[in-house]
């Protein structure tokens, strides 16, 4: 045991209870759903980004806030001796469904919150017998006074305190996992992953494997969990929602056993999350359920980041693996809305550029108050230990590895915004064939002379030609949004102090 880290002690430690003694411990505060599904309304109805911190010293990046060493000792010295006095949840579940990845996790938790552990038993696998210590610890107590996350991350353990937001819990584990690989020399992502099966143009049969990456509310779970319209022998295997862990060889280890979707505007027409959300097995947070039990996931009276923790394997297309045998693509899902265009083909340089670059918008799920905004988080991932620099550079070298891994941009915003007419919205259909248009190989690319990637000139089914951003602006319009653009790109990655010379030219 890391000397930071301390035995919690309860005056009853409750351990790990069956997800049947969860519910029945959480049902003061259920409201049962006609489906005969839970739903719970917690106090704090998003992230507390601003008031998570990480170790001072060597893990913090230039994004992260740091917390000194005594101050961490200062509060856990004070939440060990509160817990003594408390009933205590401890619930260990695994991360991981692969002996070359797999960790076990253990939350605490104080008994009046039973409803989070309750949401999160089937976010993860059956935690591994032959291990009597965890790998990963969180300590989580809702009520305390003041409102602070922070992270030791050799210690492998989190405290969460004054927040009984159930995101919390999730990332924290998640969070020490992207850590902990990366020292094993591998890179994770906060992206979903998948397998296309697929007829290509010489008639083969494929599987091209999937991982997209994407803030909440870029799209990344729609595309993620998408059928793309094949029937057949033509088919799609839905493997990851949120975090999948890459080798160096482009193998990606998956997470969990669960998804944890956002419900707000979810409707029957978006039939696999629509009926994984009613099932009676999912857990609903936030969601506005009426006094006869009906669901309206159209009611944002309480948010607009209503959630659901669903079971994966209610979610259709899924099938019994979670990994990915290889990344062939990747894709870098943003959603802006004036000269991106609705795809991008990528070298390895200006795909560790993207990646760095993480441009969208906000959310609800992370900043509400600036939610719709434009801004840029590096690898889409708020969850990062460490120097960013270094993740960029790693996925420089492994796409330089791996020269068969191609990589893209996928903007599932709009084209054309300010300019002479409305624009075009990009709609769900047109990412999802182009995707599937990707996997076969039936798209034509020329390169644009202004970023020097690939763009598509020529794909089935869709007028591509509709989303070409220099179609709605003058010349001189163009220009000076693509220098601006490119100004703040070169500005937000100087920030990253030993990133590699080439990711920075390649947006020059």
């Amino acid at each position: 045991m890391h000397p930071f880290v301390q035995p919690v002690q309860a005056s009853q430690m409750i351990v790990n209870p069956s997800l049947k003694q969860l519910r029945e411990m959480a049902s003061a505060e259920e409201k049962t759903t006609c489906y005969g599904s839970a739903s719970f309304v917690s106090k704090v109805r998003n992230r507390s980004a601003k008031s998570t911190y990480l170790l001072d010293g060597e893990y913090l990046g230039v994004d992260q806030n740091g917390i000194p060493l005594a101050k961490e000792k200062e509060i856990a010295s004070r939440v060990y001796e509160y817990l003594r006095k408390k009933e205590v949840i401890c619930l260990t579940r695994r991360l991981g469904n692969n002996p070359d990845f797999d960790l076990n996790c253990r939350l605490y938790i104080t008994k009046e919150y039973a409803r989070i552990p309750y949401m999160w038993y089937n976010m993860l696998f059956d935690p591994d017998p032959t291990k009597q210590e965890p790998d990963l610890t969180t300590i989580y107590v809702p009520e305390w006074p003041e409102r602070v996350i922070f992270v030791h991350p050799d210690a492998g353990i989190t405290f969460i305190l004054g927040t009984d937001y159930f995101g919390e819990v999730k990332k924290s584990f998640l969070r020490m996992a992207l850590y902990m690989w990366k020292k094993r020399g591998g890179i994770g992502f906060h992206a979903g992953s998948k397998v296309l099966r697929v007829r290509t143009p010489k008639g083969n049969l494929e599987d091209v494997g999937f991982i997209m990456f994407g803030l909440s509310g870029t799209g990344k779970t729609t595309l993620t969990i998408h059928d793309h319209g094949l029937k057949g022998e033509e088919t799609v295997f839905i493997r990851q929602d949120d975090m999948v862990m890459m080798a160096e060889n482009g193998y990606c280890f998956g997470t969990e056993n669960g998804f944890y979707i956002k419900t707000e505007g979810l409707e029957p027409s978006q039939k696999v999350l629509y009926d994984a959300a009613i099932s009676s097995n999912a857990v609903l947070e936030n969601v506005k359920v009426n006094d006869d039990g009906s669901v309206d996931f159209t009611n944002t009276d309480l948010t607009s980041n209503g959630r659901a923790v669903i079971k994966r394997c209610e979610v259709a297309n899924t099938d019994k693996r979670v990994d990915l045998d290889k990344a062939n693509k990747i894709v870098f899902i943003t959603r802006r809305d004036d000269i991106i265009p609705t795809a991008a083909k990528l070298n390895a340089e200006q795909a560790a550029a993207y990646f760095m670059l993480g441009e969208s918008i906000e959310t609800s799920a992370g900043d509400p108050a600036h939610a719709g905004e434009s801004k840029r988080e590096v690898g889409t991932n708020p969850f990062l230990i460490g120097k960013e620099s270094q993740e960029g550079n790693r996925l420089l070298r492994i796409l330089r590895q791996n020269p068969d891994i191609e990589c893209y941009l996928l903007n599932t915003g709009s084209v054309g915004k300010g300019g002479k007419t409305a624009g075009e919205k990009i709609s769900i259909k047109t990412s999802t064939a182009l995707m599937k248009n990707i996997a076969k190989g039936t798209i034509k690319w020329t390169t644009d002379p202004d970023w020097h990637y690939q763009v598509p000139v020529e794909m089935p089914e869709i007028d591509i030609a509709k989303y070409n951003p220099v179609n709605y602006f003058d010349e001189k319009e163009y220009q000076n949004r693509v220098s601006k653009l490119r100004a703040e790109r070169i500005n937000w990655l100087n920030k990253y102090k030993g990133l590699k010379d080439e990711i920075i030219d390649a947006i020059k």
